[in-house]
């Protein structure tokens, strides 16, 4: 018997906003943007045939098939919910495999994890690398922390950090090229080039019309660039909390004001139907609490 099931992500964004009324609160229950909730609402009425809200009202007043619907659809979330693969004992301790950049794991993750294991001793993370954008993939990630665009289809991805970026140098760096009392003096700085953090947002918001740097060493991970720059190599963008604990010791010092978005930010990708989603969602929770806090 063929089964017509439209897919589980598309009921349970039809519950949560049913049942809070508001598709941004739908959203942050299920760790998901707005516009995914909106999309999978519009998915499951084209897949079912039928308008589950009734737009001439405004908001989120279910339609009268809409109402009958739900009933469905929370008897079977339920039976769902209530009937695993296999039981769960009581102490038993599950894995749960993280992807993350290099920086991110050392400089966000690492100092949290006392955390996370005492507010959920049942899930035991393995924490993997990988650089996603040159290629350096971890394959059997159950969930993955990437530096992207944000564009990553097939796979749920929640923007989780997005600060602004600025320049820094090492103070010994400083004190041999510089000062540096205009972003123009740059010109006689050697600028560290990283394809994950291009020059060209910060420099065109410093008002310069400078194409970017062509020369030296490339580096492919953001604390590799970090460390050249503490090395007295060159000035770098950084980010704070990724550069926090060399900002913080004074090994390196921010040469202006000037920040700016660029075009990349922090990711939390996964399946829409992952095994584990329980513990992922646990874990794209905590994340987002974590870097929800700011900088002590």
């Amino acid at each position: 018997m063929a089964y017509r099931v439209p897919p589980l992500q598309c009921l349970m964004a039809f519950e949560a906003v049913a049942r809070l009324r508001s598709g941004t609160l739908a959203a942050q229950e299920l760790c998901v943007t707005p516009s995914a909730i909106s999309h999978r609402i519009r998915q499951l009425e084209d897949i079912m045939g039928i308008e589950l809200f009734n737009s001439a009202q405004g908001g989120f007043t279910l339609t009268a098939r809409g109402s009958e619907y739900l009933e469905v659809v929370k008897e079977a979330l339920s039976a769902l919910s209530h009937y695993g693969a296999r039981p769960r004992f009581a102490g038993e301790v599950r894995q749960l495999r993280v992807a993350a950049p290099p920086t991110f794991a050392r400089q966000v993750l690492v100092p949290h994890l006392a955390t996370f294991q005492a507010d959920h001793p049942d899930i035991e993370l393995i924490l993997q690398l990988s650089v996603p954008l040159v290629g350096l993939k971890s394959e059997n990630a159950d969930v993955e922390i990437r530096f992207g665009n944000g564009n990553y289809p097939g796979l749920e991805a929640v923007k989780i950090l997005d600060e602004p970026v600025f320049p820094v140098c090492s103070p010994a760096y400083l004190r041999e090229v510089g000062p540096f009392a205009s972003p123009a003096a740059l010109s006689a700085a050697r600028l560290l080039r990283c394809p994950l953090e291009p020059w060209r947002p910060w420099l065109v918001a410093a008002g310069l019309d400078w194409p970017e740097p062509a020369t030296g060493v490339q580096f492919v991970d953001l604390g590799l660039m970090l460390e050249a720059a503490v090395n007295g190599q060159g000035v770098a963008l950084a980010r704070r909390r990724m550069a926090q604990s060399w900002l913080s010791s004074g090994v390196l010092v921010p040469l202006f004001e000037i920040e700016v978005r660029s075009i990349y930010a922090y990711y939390i990708i996964y399946p829409p139907d992952c095994e584990d989603a329980g513990d992922v969602m646990t874990f794209v929770r905590w994340m987002t609490e974590i870097l929800g806090k700011p900088l002590e």
